[in-house]
């Protein structure tokens, strides 16, 4: 992408988050229960919360797992990272530990679907990409 092209005024923007999920229910009950946005929608293969800050996030019941690392990730802010991780778990999520050494709180959603839980205000990385927020 060249400067020009980023200068540019586009009227794209993105209006929803879909996951694939073999239990589109499943995860949208979880997703529901994490973020706090109820299910306000089910049609043929689709499960959807509402709509916050113009972004909906929706299920779609797919046939196959998923397979390999996500190409794409959410991250979810938290005043309390740790705190949130075990509400996490006690939603059904993992924390995902061959992530540790990243200094990243990743986590995986009953499907293994990734995302990461960093804090409400900044941190700070280092020049490898690491976090330390959870020393």
């Amino acid at each position: 992408m060249t400067d020009s092209s980023a200068s540019s005024a586009s009227s794209a923007r993105i209006s929803a988050l879909v996951v694939d999920a073999e239990d589109a229910e499943l995860l949208a009950a979880f997703w529901s229960a994490l973020l706090g946005r109820p299910v306000v929608g089910r049609g043929g293969p689709y499960v959807w919360l509402r709509r916050e800050n113009g972004l909906v996030l929706g299920f779609q019941r797919t046939p196959a797992p998923t397979t390999g690392k996500n190409r794409m990730h959410v991250d979810i802010t938290s005043p309390d990272p740790a705190a949130e991780q075990r509400r996490i778990e006690a939603l059904g999520g993992r924390r995902l530990e061959e992530y540790a050494e990243g200094g990243f709180l990743v986590m995986a959603d009953p499907e293994g679907n990734e995302f990461c839980v960093i804090p409400d205000g900044p941190f700070e990385t280092d020049d490898e990409g690491r976090a330390h927020y959870l020393d």
